[in-house]
């Protein structure tokens, strides 16, 4: 098992970017509407070059690793698709969180939304959209989720009628990152009937397509989601990404890469409200002296502590799992975003206890992370199924429980690996958040 540590680099790097998102990003997420893409914090990040480092195009350093049989070419990066590195996404979005949760969520967005394109697109769709991505100039959409389709993938509706060579699609799609306001949609279309997750098939779907409409939606937390309504759209075989029938391999493969670096983004989080308690309580007084000097208090803040740190090596052994291309991933990235999450729900509400009634005024930091703390623990996989995952992945390698599929029906028979919930919120996002 890897020992991860940030070498003086990777350390400095982080550092520059907590500094940039607090202030020069979180300026303009101060100015955005609520609910609405952010055009001008997504031209930021893209201007910046922080999209272009998502797309492992201009990387930061590799982790530092000390572990026996660790090599010159460990975490050379074997997941699918060449490109991004999970490592350095996980580093990427533990820092933006830390300064600028919208920023962070930006950019998750048009990974999310693009990464299908970077691993299943044809020369041409590449040409024409990831270009304006890392650019910051148009705004990509995961559209997976569905009213009746979140934690069960199989159950997916929208259909791909055959029409003259190519398929019109019809149905709705909900709890959707960026819709309706998105320039272009990875659509997950059900291209087979009864053929549950291996009957679907991934499109890249421009917004201008006639039949495409969406609504806003609003949300505890105010970013951009949104429902998609699909009446008779068009689309050909230029527009799709990978093979027919194949698009759950395209969402699982994005969602694998994505999924430990949800976690990051909750690290980010609990570190910011750990780092707001630690202030606090050395500086409040009540009962003669600094709240610090209470044992419950100060035993809280250790508890706060120690949690975030696990869950962030924890985060960081998943992404080098996938940087390595090793056979756990699955189990690991599930592990990663359980723990991270979970851990930060907890964290951000200590925080806020040990706060008192000045963190639930309105425009204050933990005011604002105990909203954005809680979707997390939903899209991208909700806490159940990352357990569902979990237990199937260790009693796979368990010859007396090999019957595990049949007796889950969450599982729908399929590889731990194949298993996917997004929950209300979907999409990657961070959903909303994604």
């Amino acid at each position: 098992m890897p020992v991860f540590s940030l070498d003086p680099a990777q350390a400095a790097w982080c550092a520059q970017l907590r500094t940039l998102a607090a202030e020069k990003l979180r300026p303009l997420a101060e100015k955005a509407e609520p609910g609405r893409v952010n055009r001008p914090l997504v031209a930021a990040l893209g201007e910046l070059g922080l999209l272009e480092r998502l797309f492992g195009t201009a990387g930061s350093p590799a982790p530092a690793r000390a572990a026996a049989g660790a090599g010159a070419g460990a975490g050379a990066g074997a997941g699918p698709g060449a490109g991004a590195r999970a490592f350095e996404l996980c580093l990427l979005r533990e820092s933006l969180a830390y300064g600028c949760t919208e920023a962070e969520t930006a950019l998750a967005l048009q990974g999310l939304g693009s990464y299908p394109i970077v691993q299943a697109g044809t020369a041409a769709q590449r040409e024409r959209w990831l270009p304006e991505v890392t650019a910051g100039r148009a705004v990509a959409a995961f559209a997976l989720s569905e009213p009746d389709a979140g934690s069960d993938a199989a159950a997916l509706a929208l259909k791909a009628v055959p029409d003259q060579g190519g398929w019109r699609l019809s149905g709705e799609k909900r709890w959707i990152s960026n819709a309706p306001e998105a320039d272009f949609y990875t659509v997950f279309a059900r291209t087979t009937e009864g053929a549950g997750a291996r009957g679907v098939t991934a499109f890249l779907v421009p917004a201008d397509r006639p039949g495409l409409a969406g609504t806003a939606l609003e949300m505890l937390s105010p970013h951009p989601i949104g429902a998609l309504t699909f009446t008779d759209v068009p689309v050909t075989r230029d527009d799709v990404l990978g093979d027919e029938d194949r698009g759950f391999r395209v969402a699982m493969n994005t969602l694998n890469l994505f999924r430990p670096s949800v976690g990051a983004f909750a690290v980010g989080m609990a570190q910011a409200a750990l780092d707001a308690a630690l202030d606090h309580t050395a500086r409040r007084t009540a009962f003669g002296g600094p709240l610090k000097d209470l044992q419950s208090v100060a035993h809280q803040v250790a508890e706060m502590a120690t949690r975030t740190e696990a869950a962030r090596l924890l985060v960081y052994a998943a992404a080098a799992a996938y940087d390595e291309g090793t056979d756990d991933v699955p189990k690991r990235s599930a592990m990663a975003k359980l723990l991270a999450t979970e851990t930060a729900q907890f964290v951000v509400d200590a925080a806020v206890q040990l706060h008192g009634a000045r963190a639930l005024q309105r425009g204050h930091l933990l005011e604002h992370l105990y909203r954005e703390v809680r979707a997390p623990r939903i899209y991208e996989g909700a806490s159940e199924v990352q357990r569902t995952i979990i237990a199937k992945e260790l009693y796979a390698k368990n010859p007396d429980a090999k019957n595990l599929d049949a007796k889950d029906p969450l599982a729908k028979g399929l590889p731990a690996h194949e298993l996917h919930a997004d929950g209300p919120y979907a999409e990657g996002t961070k959903e909303p958040y994604a």
